[in-house]
């Protein structure tokens, strides 16, 4: 739908016009809802060098929505198989084959994703994009960790600032990837390379969590002195690295809203997405939760009995309940592994790659870690 700056009354307000909100107006448009995307006009962005890791659940989510980017070349690449080392020759490792799955996620091109949303929802009867949020019977938050709404709002955002960066690059590989994740835990640092460009692609995703001060260098260094880094630090896993396009970092945090939603004079608004929470992205998990939080909302507005309103606070303790458990679930994983792997004791070192190594021959607890990841629990 065309874009208005006269916004009329609507069933739900999303403010955020990012991968969570799109998708969430998508599914509120699916139960003949009327919905309106706040998302004014902002100046255009540089090249977005981010790569998704999608799970099972976030990839049927999108395709019901038919917004699953596989028809653009290359902007989907399935994760046969993953890779972990340790700093001192622990290793762990995950095969789709051996779980009987199609794959253990799909790295998804951001802008690409992003494009096919837009798309989507501009083919949504029921769905208006508006510059300034309309009277709702329902506003959802979906703007990100630093939601101004949120913060005028007056909820509590809990926030422990990690003391890295997340560095992210597009790099080309001498060797093919074959649809192998990589990851490295070492020196504090935890280095990813995820495969892009399709199953037999030579394209990579770079995600390297590394502390502030040493991301900032590597922004100002010269592109092939970055990349011959990253290939030394990747031990030369795919033989020679050539740089795609300029790296781009940003500050890493623990977040959590104490509130997931709330009650004003205007209407009940919930929290959704980085609006409610941020984990580190060593896991990979941080879009996966927030689409788990747009389907959960979907799914108990459309279950609700016909008399109560979409803001009803007993509808939205329901969503609350079923989505802050799994938050905090994943949240204590993954500042778990950081603060792990962070410590530079050399008898913490010995401990964890002795504890890698040994839940990598664990069988039954590495399979549903293996499925917990890929969203086959939900």
């Amino acid at each position: 739908m065309p874009s208005s700056s006269s916004p009329r009354r609507a069933d739900v307000a999303i403010r955020g016009a990012g991968v969570v909100g799109q998708a969430l107006a998508l599914l509120l448009a699916q139960d003949r809802l009327r919905v309106a995307l706040v998302a004014p006009e902002s100046p255009p962005r540089a090249h977005d060098v981010r790569a998704y890791a999608l799970n099972k659940a976030s990839r049927e989510l999108l395709v019901s929505l038919r917004a699953w980017p596989d028809a653009v070349p290359g902007a989907v690449t399935p994760v046969r198989a993953m890779q972990v080392w340790g700093d001192d020759g622990g290793q762990l490792g995950f095969d789709a084959g051996e779980l009987g799955a199609e794959a253990l996620a799909w790295i998804v091109d951001v802008p690409a994703l992003e494009q096919r949303l837009a798309d989507a929802v501009g083919f949504a009867a029921g769905v208006e994009r508006v510059n300034e949020a309309p009277p709702a019977r329902l506003t959802v938050v979906c703007e990100g960790r630093h939601s101004a709404t949120r913060e005028a709002l007056g909820i509590d955002y809990d926030t422990h600032a990690y003391p890295h960066k997340a560095l992210a690059a597009r790099l080309r590989a001498e060797q093919p990837h074959g649809g192998v994740a990589r990851q490295w835990f070492a020196h504090g640092e935890v280095l990813a390379l995820l495969p892009m460009g399709g199953a037999d692609g030579h394209e990579l995703a770079l995600v390297w969590s590394l502390p502030a001060q040493q991301a900032d260098e590597w922004l100002k260094a010269e592109p092939a002195a970055f990349a011959e880094a990253v290939q030394a630090r990747s031990a030369q896993a795919l033989g020679a690295l050539t740089p795609l396009a300029p790296a781009q970092a940003w500050p890493l945090q623990l977040s959590r809203a104490q509130r997931w939603f709330t009650h004003t004079p205007q209407g009940a608004v919930a929290l959704a997405g980085d609006a409610a929470h941020a984990v580190h992205p060593l896991a990979g998990q941080g879009l996966n939760l927030g689409l788990a939080d747009a389907a959960e909302l979907a799914r108990v507005l459309h279950a609700r009995e016909y008399w109560r309103e979409l803001g009803d606070a007993k509808l939205l303790r329901r969503y609350e309940r079923a989505r802050a458990a799994d938050v905090q679930a994943m949240s204590a994983v993954t500042d778990g592994l950081f603060s792990l792997f962070g410590l530079s004791d050399p008898r913490v070192q010995l401990l964890r790659n002795r504890g890698l190594a040994g839940f990598h021959r664990s069988g039954p607890l590495k399979r549903w870690f293996a499925r917990q990841a890929m969203g086959l629990s939900l």
